[in-house]
């Protein structure tokens, strides 16, 4: 291994901490993978299941909300065709969000709404501006989270049983929680984005993704369900139990829904991937667009998915996302401060079902975390900190 990149040392250092998450029952298995300057280092750790075979470098993981920069990137597929604009109405494509009604405030009744002050933008949806997301309250706080509960559209790990006509139907009934492009709400526009990439490239989500992101860059393995012939490298993913805190299975590898085909193909959440599968997308943004095989995204577009579209006042009320070293471009996360040994300027995001994956320009790394264990809550759990502590501390120069 080219010591320039990695230190070894280091890089055992990394896989003993990880093994000792393992070891201690937090993380039932995991995949782990740092990419530098060409070369990759990967850990494969623990079991596929709590009483399931060793994990494999090649097992297959639900990455959630990782699903949310690749939706970017195909957005921006059909930007640079001219077949979308980021600041077009959406209304053509996506009718059901014309002529919004917004709710006065996020406590208001819902028929307590006031006219949308302008359309909801393609880059409404990228940066989450929309007016439309989760509502960061316990749940019952307010009238609008019963509302989106009753139509099936809370934000959450579930695969949603609805048709994406069915399900932008059920949105375009909800009031807005706020004015287009004024706040950040998490989750939904990227949801939103995939009914749109389907509609406006005429083919389903997953097709668009396949011809024009997964199979230029080698992505054999993701995709938005797990064939049959390869059912036996998916994970299985767990859960703490409320009352007891012991793991529990949340989607076992042997009845997976994921090894159906889903009725609504979720852009913010609904893929399956390889941590190799992921290196790909993210070796793709790090170098500016260029894929193995020709240029997927122009520079300029990768730089602008990579930059801070967000103003203060936009960020209030999301500071368990954000903090103060943070903030969101299309579809991502992108840091803005060193509070950490993050550089600025890194970019990526998590998934609420045990995954995490960023790639930082300035020191050339990128880095996969594949957990079994769903995550508790916004904040990163100890293995992510640790990885990404580890990953950063094995640069070898």
């Amino acid at each position: 291994m080219n010591p320039l990149a990695f230190s070894p040392e280091r890089l055992a250092r990394l896989r003993s901490v990880l093994a000792g998450h393992v070891a201690d029952g937090g993380v039932p298995g995991l995949v782990a993978l740092v990419h530098r300057r060409g070369e990759t280092h990967v850990e494969a750790l623990g079991g596929m299941a709590l009483d399931g075979p060793p994990m494999r470098r090649d097992a297959l993981f639900r990455i959630a909300s990782m699903s949310k920069p690749i939706a970017a990137a195909a957005a921006m597929v059909l930007v640079e065709e001219c077949r979308l604009r980021l600041d077009d109405p959406v209304d053509p494509w996506l009718p059901e969000l014309a002529n919004r009604r917004v709710l006065r405030s996020v406590a208001s009744a819902l028929d307590d709404t006031v006219p949308a002050k302008r359309a909801i933008t393609l880059r409404d949806l990228l940066t989450f501006r929309l007016g439309m997301g989760a509502v960061l309250a316990p749940p019952g706080t307010y009238p609008i989270q019963a509302a989106q509960a009753a139509a099936g559209l809370s934000p959450g790990p579930d695969p949603s049983p609805l048709t994406p006509d069915e399900w932008m139907a059920r949105l375009g009934g909800l009031p807005l929680l706020h004015q287009p492009g004024e706040a950040w709400s998490y989750h939904t526009g990227s949801d939103v984005l995939g009914v749109l990439i389907a509609r406006a490239s005429g083919q389903s989500l997953g097709a668009f993704l396949k011809a024009r992101l997964f199979d230029p860059l080698g992505m054999r393995d993701t995709g938005f369900s797990v064939p049959a012939a390869s059912v036996d490298r998916l994970v299985s993913c767990h859960r703490a139990d409320p009352a007891t805190g012991a793991l529990v299975a949340y989607d076992d590898r042997a009845t997976s829904r994921w090894a159906q085909t889903p009725a609504f193909e979720s852009a913010g959440g609904g893929l399956v991937s390889t941590a190799r599968d992921y290196l790909a997308f993210q070796r793709m943004m790090l170098d500016r667009g260029m894929g193995p095989h020709g240029r997927i995204l122009s520079r300029a577009s990768v730089a602008l998915m990579t930059t801070d579209q967000l103003t203060p006042a936009q960020k209030a009320g999301a500071e368990a996302f954000f903090g103060d070293h943070a903030g969101w471009g299309f579809g991502m996360a992108v840091v803005t401060a060193r509070d950490n040994v993050f550089s600025p300027g890194r970019f990526g995001w998590d998934g609420g079902l045990g995954t995490t994956a960023h790639a930082d320009p300035a020191e050339d790394l990128a880095g996969v975390l594949l957990t079994t264990r769903m995550m508790d809550s916004p904040q990163p759990p100890k293995v992510f900190s640790d990885f990404w502590t580890l990953a950063y501390a094995a640069i070898g120069d």
